[in-house]
């Protein structure tokens, strides 16, 4: 009941800061610069972070915001907090900047280091991905609502893989044993890659490089709830809000746990930088 109170209002302000994004986006009228790890940041960010921000605390003001463009506490600050919002006010910022569209909000609700609630608008379709705890994962499209379901890869089919468009592909080679027998799909930010997956038009997608526990924590509820996992380079689960730092590990997100994986993708531990 908790979950299902929140949903539609979390979903409204996705909505409210992807439309604030778009906005921005069409006029061509913003600020870019890059963060002190190198990755850009821009107003558009911004903007968006401080309207979610409001609208999170207006609906619930006794829980925790944690975003990308915040300023992260200690551990010892937030690791007894029985729930938190953790959000990315803009996943796919290059995407922005690089003019794809393939962008999009990302809003979580973490309870008890697991995320349980999921909300992703993509402002260039006008889509929301999301889910709840125990309740499914649902794609709406304007009024129009379905529930979806990773794929039914069957054994011979080819490995549908989605890809980031910056990604040497030659670097996701390096991680299958059988290469030649994979399709690749390329997309944008790294939450539409892994919807992607749990909406069942890529098997799995393969994730190098260096992102934050935001990117993954609204797509990781979604994804289990279509059937899917995310899961870190060696196949064991991710965790949230267990380390000072909120950086990830390379990630995979699979689709049927029924596929035998670990025979299809090699296992690694080297975090690799991407271009």
């Amino acid at each position: 009941m908790f979950l299902s109170r929140l949903l539609e209002p979390v979903k409204e302000a996705a909505r409210a800061a992807g439309d604030t994004l778009w906005s921005i986006y069409q006029s061509g009228q913003y600020e870019a610069k890059h963060k002190a790890d190198e990755s850009p940041v821009t107003s558009a960010d911004l903007a968006a972070n401080a309207l979610i921000l409001h609208a999170l605390t207006e609906l619930a003001p006794d829980i925790p915001i944690v975003s990308e463009e915040m300023h992260l506490l200690p551990l010892r600050q937030r690791q007894d907090w029985p729930r938190y919002w953790l959000i990315d006010p803009m996943d796919g910022t290059q995407e922005f900047i690089a003019r794809s569209g393939d962008f999009a909000v990302s809003i979580a609700l973490v309870e008890h280091g697991w995320p349980v609630l999921g909300v992703i608008y993509w402002p260039k379709e006008q889509t929301w991905y999301y889910a709840t705890r125990g309740h499914g994962a649902f794609k709406q499209q304007q009024h129009l609502i379905n529930r979806i379901q990773v794929n039914q890869h069957q054994s011979g089919d080819r490995l549908k893989i989605a890809v980031s468009r910056r990604q040497p592909i030659e670097h996701i080679h390096q991680l299958l044993n059988k290469p030649a027998c994979s399709q690749f799909i390329a997309l944008g930010s790294c939450s539409l890659k892994s919807c992607l997956v749990a909406e069942g038009g890529a098997d799995c997608y393969l994730r190098l490089g260096p992102t934050g526990e935001w990117d993954t924590a609204a797509v990781h509820v979604i994804v289990e709830e279509a059937g899917g996992k995310i899961l870190d380079s060696q196949f064991a689960p991710l965790s949230y809000n267990q380390r000072e730092t909120l950086s990830n590990p390379d990630f995979i997100v699979i689709g049927r746990s029924e596929v035998p994986w670990n025979e299809l993708i090699r296992a690694h531990s080297a975090t690799r930088t991407l271009d």
